[in-house]
């Protein structure tokens, strides 16, 4: 049966669940789910309610690596509807600013409080290279347009909305990538030019380098302004990190990391005993709200990593 939806008017300025998480001060878990490549929410509805009891919210990509698959907004809605919580992502890089507007408005709408704006991957790495980029705007620019939306009330134009969207914004960093400073200034950008109110980082497998960037962090007390959630995660052999660490933007793995799975009799089990001292040794950073989860079709090492680095004590991980 097709799903019915009514009115859903977004409240003024209500703090959801996520929201609420992020300012208590307690270590928050959020983790990634791909949407599928399917027009049955089933398979979707099943893998995030894996961690229902896990996570505090769950992060819907957006044609991650410039692949395609059912739409995020769709996606998180599904969640919704199924009383999940999601942070759905949006990509300017297939989206004009008035289609980027019209979708944001609509999964407010549909009962999403939380996105996530990103620039977006290019299309020549994903499974469609000859589809035309659009790149209309950047994630500050985007950030910057929906915040006055729901803040001001207007659309980029300036034309007045007759009921603002009640969202928490959220955007992405990188510690990991050289010019280190420009990644704090771009971090800075996105806080104070467009009112970031959460950062999801890329991979986390070098945590020096990242309590490196957590000093100047805390230094411009950017920590005090937006929940710094860094990404951590794996997969199940060293052969595919190494192809992620070669492929994707951003990924730095360290050598003597893809050496010790490597050398291990079973690889899966020793990149999730790696994932587990990571995130024990990430939540001691000072500044780092929490953690967010990634590892493309791995959330049974996902979900017993959350359990077994004390970060959700006394959490199973059953599915829900």
């Amino acid at each position: 049966m097709p799903t019915v939806v009514g009115p859903h008017l977004a409240a003024a300025r209500e703090a959801f669940s996520f929201e609420q998480a992020c300012k208590s001060g307690r270590f928050v878990v959020t983790v990634e789910v791909s949407p599928p490549d399917s027009s049955d929410p089933s398979v979707l509805i099943a893998r995030a309610s894996r961690f229902r009891d896990l996570a505090d919210a769950i992060n819907i990509t957006d044609g991650a690596g410039a692949n395609c698959h059912m739409s995020s907004a769709a996606a998180a809605a599904i969640l919704v509807a199924n009383g999940l919580t999601p942070v759905a992502q949006f990509s300017c890089r297939d989206r004009n600013r008035i289609a980027l507007q019209g979708d944001i408005l609509g999964a407010a709408a549909l009962g999403i409080r939380n996105i996530l704006c990103l620039t977006g991957d290019h299309v020549s790495q994903g499974d469609h290279p000859g589809a035309k980029a659009v790149f209309d705007l950047d994630s500050i620019s985007l950030l910057r347009i929906t915040r006055d939306m729901r803040d001001r009330g207007v659309f980029a134009s300036g034309r007045k909305l007759t009921v603002v969207p009640n969202l928490f914004l959220g955007a992405t960093a990188n510690p990991f990538m050289p010019p280190y400073r420009d990644r704090i200034v771009n971090l800075e950008k996105k806080i104070e030019a467009g009112g970031a109110q959460f950062i999801q980082t890329q991979f986390c497998f070098d945590v020096p380098v990242l309590a490196d960037f957590m000093r100047e962090v805390r230094a411009r007390e950017l920590h005090k302004r937006c929940a710094i959630i860094v990404g951590v995660g794996t997969l199940s052999s060293v052969k595919s990190l190494r192809r992620m660490a070669t492929h994707v933007p951003g990924v730095h793995i360290p050598e003597a990391v893809l050496r010790r799975i490597g050398s291990a009799e079973d690889q899966k089990l020793e990149a999730k005993a790696v994932l587990v001292e990571t995130i024990q040794s990430v939540a001691g950073i000072e500044g780092v709200a929490g953690v967010h989860l990634m590892g493309y079709h791995n959330d049974d090492i996902l979900a017993e990593a959350i359990a077994q680095s004390g970060i959700r004590r006394g959490v199973s991980t059953r599915a829900a």
